[in-house]
């Protein structure tokens, strides 16, 4: 498809709507609201492969290497069937196959960096005046395609903040963290493109992902090198029809199978609720006691329903003694472990749990604090964050938006703004050209600056007129967030 097509149906006509003599359009992409308390700065991750992959792999392919004729035809077409009768044009569209680049100037901060709400974290204006109207072409493009990516990396980030916080105090291997979240979210999510652009956000803070093509993506479009660098990983893991394949009465033995034949060393995850949790945790574990304990690896329980709160810490009001205890309780019962020099028990190397369903921000922070209370590290389990996390949110979650606050008519700069009476101020804009500072560690917005200014500050040319200037790798942007 003609990239010129991926956008909003109103877009196509506003070059003819803005005034006579325009010749540029300043605008900025910035987060203007959070939704979720305490998160006050996003994540600013995704423009480098938005760059790639849009501006310069789709239009070079789909745009400028095709034949105008046949470009022109099919853009009239579309555009005729879907407004009827206009004056659109055409003639824009074969002026820009014919310059053959993007006339475009794209200013960001960088990728990984936390953003506070309101501050912008890219400018992008055109280069040529004739071109003008290409700027806010691209909103809807470029909203679409980053507000996941930064949305996720900001609620991995504050995963990461939680994981670390009680590491650093109830455990003795703090480092665990990075595979203590773990992205289990792509089958939950919008399409391919969302799964792996939400879990390349959610690699920035961990390295466990079960999004195999997440890898692929990081070694495209962010310099990656899954080998020479630890991208993202995952272990050997059963589902609930291998464990319902081996039946009920079976369960056991397919147990001692997939820990002494199929995996005797190396790490396994063993989904361990198909039936009776707290059977597999009081009878067949302690008749397996030998076997875990011999191999040369970890077998993890991975309970799958229920709240996970009560499951892994136990449920004070449960009905029987199993539930009260929970799985990290019953597997030290089993298996021991020892005291740390912080005072917390961990358990044995050979045995561990992982939770993978219905994980949120407030449940990893009362798992952690209740394992605390009960004297456990809170690196005894490792955490599934799913589609829950990453899908249930959206472009309002952080209040995305991509609006103009400079314009050039007739030779002649004008600073706009929109500040809505009926609105709560979340929509009121910044105005005029835009300079980012950095003030005690945090970024600041400058408005209504001059030219000089404007090229001044934190805020760098990633893009001009078909070339990418800035092509970041995924350690330095791991290393900034």
């Amino acid at each position: 498809m003609n990239p010129l097509l991926y956008t909003d149906g109103y877009k196509v006509d506003h070059r003819r709507q803005y005034p006579n003599k325009t010749t540029l359009v300043y605008s900025n992409w910035t987060p203007r609201k959070s939704r979720i308390d305490g998160i006050e700065e996003v994540v600013f991750f995704g423009l480098q492969y938005f760059i790639k992959k849009y501006i310069m792999e789709d239009f070079e392919k789909n745009f400028f290497a095709q034949p105008k004729a046949e470009i022109a035809k099919k853009y009239s077409r579309r555009i005729n069937n879907y407004l009827g009768e206009n004056s659109v044009g055409i003639h824009h569209i074969e002026d820009l196959h014919d310059l053959g680049y993007l006339p475009m100037a794209i200013k960001a901060l960088p990728e990984g960096v936390s953003v506070p709400i309101r501050v912008p974290m890219m400018t992008m204006y055109n280069t040529l005046p004739e071109f003008f109207w290409l700027t806010n072409y691209f909103e809807t493009l470029l909203s679409t395609t980053l507000w996941m990516p930064c949305n996720s990396a900001t609620i991995a980030k504050e995963y990461r903040k939680i994981l670390d916080n009680y590491a650093q105090e109830t455990s003795s291997m703090p480092e665990f963290v990075d595979w203590q979240g773990h992205d289990f979210s792509m089958r939950g999510m919008a399409g391919l493109e969302a799964a792996i652009m939400s879990s390349a956000g959610h690699l920035l803070s961990f390295t466990g992902t079960d999004t195999i093509p997440t890898v692929d993506f990081l070694e495209t479009y962010y310099n990656a090198n899954s080998d020479t660098e630890l991208v993202g990983g995952s272990v050997a893991a059963t589902e609930h029809s291998v464990m319902c394949m081996g039946t009920n009465t079976g369960e056991q033995e397919t147990f001692k199978r997939l820990i002494t034949e199929v995996y005797p060393n190396g790490i396994v995850s063993i989904v361990s609720d198909t039936w009776d949790l707290w059977k597999v945790l009081t009878t067949y574990l302690p008749n397996l006691k030998e076997e875990v304990l011999a191999r040369d690896g970890k077998v993890v329980i991975r309970p799958d329903s229920g709240d996970p709160v009560d499951i892994i810490c136990g449920n004070p009001s449960g009905t029987s003694e199993e539930e009260r205890k929970g799985v990290i309780q019953l597997l030290w019962e089993t298996f021991g472990g020892t005291t740390n020099e912080k005072g917390y028990k961990e358990l044995d190397g050979h045995i561990g749990a992982i939770y993978g369903d219905s994980i949120t921000l407030d449940r990893a922070t009362q798992i952690c604090e209740r394992l605390k209370q009960s004297g456990f590290a809170s690196t005894n389990v490792v955490l599934g964050i799913g589609s829950f996390t990453y899908q249930y949110n959206t472009r309002d979650t952080f209040g995305f938006a991509m609006k103009a606050t400079y314009g050039e008519v007739d030779g002649e700069g004008r600073e706009i703004y929109k500040d809505p009476i009926t609105d709560d101020g979340t929509k009121k804009s910044a105005k005029g050209l835009l300079k980012i500072i950095k003030q005690n560690g945090s970024y600041e917005l400058i408005d209504q600056v001059g030219w000089k200014d404007e090229q001044q500050g934190e805020l760098r040319e990633v893009y001009r007129d078909g070339k990418l200037l800035v092509d970041d790798n995924l350690t330095a942007i791991r290393e900034r967030i």
